[in-house]
Order: C-alpha cells, then sequence, then structure tokens
C-alpha cells in the first residue's frame, strides 16, 4: 500500500507542479525530474497497444490478491507488496489519466544519466522482482518454509 500511495503522491505533485517535458536538475548530472506521459511500457515499447497493458496490470493485481492467504514470510509480503503498488499505481494511470478511460499515459518523471524515464511504481517492480530472485535463490517459499535438496528431489 505504501509503494501505490507514494506514487500516486509523486505523480500528483509532478503533475500539479511542472509542465510536460520540463526538466528540473535535483543531483546534476545524476538525477533530474523530467516529466514526460507514456503510453507504453519501458523505454515506450508498444506505445500503440496501451489496453494490453492495463489487462496485464490487471491480471498480476488480481493473480497476486488470490497469493496473499498463502503468506507465511515477512520478505515474500514485501516483495508482493511492491509489486501490487507498482501494478496498480501504473493501472490507476492507464485507468483515469488522458487520453482514455483504459488507454491513459502514465507519468514517469525519475531520469538518471543513459536510462529509461521512470517513476515510484517502476521502481517499486523493479525492487520486488529482485527480491523475489533472491528469496527463489535461497529456496524460501510464499509460506516461509525453505526448499532442501531432499524436498525438491520428492517433488520433482
Amino acid at each position: 500500500m505504501f509503494a501505490y500511495v507514494f506514487d500516486q503522491l509523486t505523480k500528483l505533485w509532478v503533475t500539479a507542479n511542472m509542465t510536460e517535458g520540463e526538466r528540473i536538475p535535483v543531483f546534476p548530472p545524476l538525477l533530474h525530474w523530467y516529466y514526460i506521459r507514456n503510453s507504453g511500457a519501458a523505454f515506450s515499447i508498444g506505445e500503440n497497444v496501451t489496453w494490453v497493458f492495463t489487462i496485464i496490470m490487471t491480471a498480476v493485481a488480481v493473480a497476486i490478491l488470490l497469493q496473499l492467504r498463502k503468506l507465511g514470510s515477512l520478505w515474500w509480503a514485501l516483495a508482493l507488496g511492491l509489486l501490487l503498488g507498482g501494478a496498480l499505481g501504473n493501472l490507476t494511470d492507464r485507468l483515469f489519466r488522458e487520453p482514455s478511460f483504459a488507454m491513459g499515459h502514465v507519468v514517469d518523471f525519475i531520469q538518471l544519466p543513459n536510462f529509461a524515464i521512470f517513476n515510484i511504481a517502476d521502481s517499486a517492480v523493479v525492487s520486488s522482482v529482485v527480491i523475489i530472485c533472491l528469496l527463489t535463490l535461497r529456496g524460501v517459499s510464499l509460506d516461509g518454509s525453505h526448499l532442501t535438496k531432499d524436498t525438491v528431489k520428492h517433488d520433482s
């Protein structure tokens, strides 16, 4: 929930205080606020199929909600919370921002050198993926149990 609220508050601040295309140095040359609206995904991929991202984000949010009752690990709860917050943050933009319902453009504003312009929701999604990868590599299940070599052999 924190990721979602923080994402929406920062986007509200950007849209209220900046004009689209405006760039503000924060820690030059490393960090700038650069307000753009993105109809696609990362690196503006899929700009003409915005509705597909709306469907995907909705499916991701539903899938996460269905997994919540299996949680027994604080780290998995954090990872899925970040993923859900990020998905819902960008889904809110897709649903309610211009140009139309379910086809809205996502507000992006964080610019690093030689990288895509992104937002807090994107950061939450990437952070969740890193945590999920680490948990998977360590063999931690959603319920908090640890997979062992014996568990893997019996499940195969």
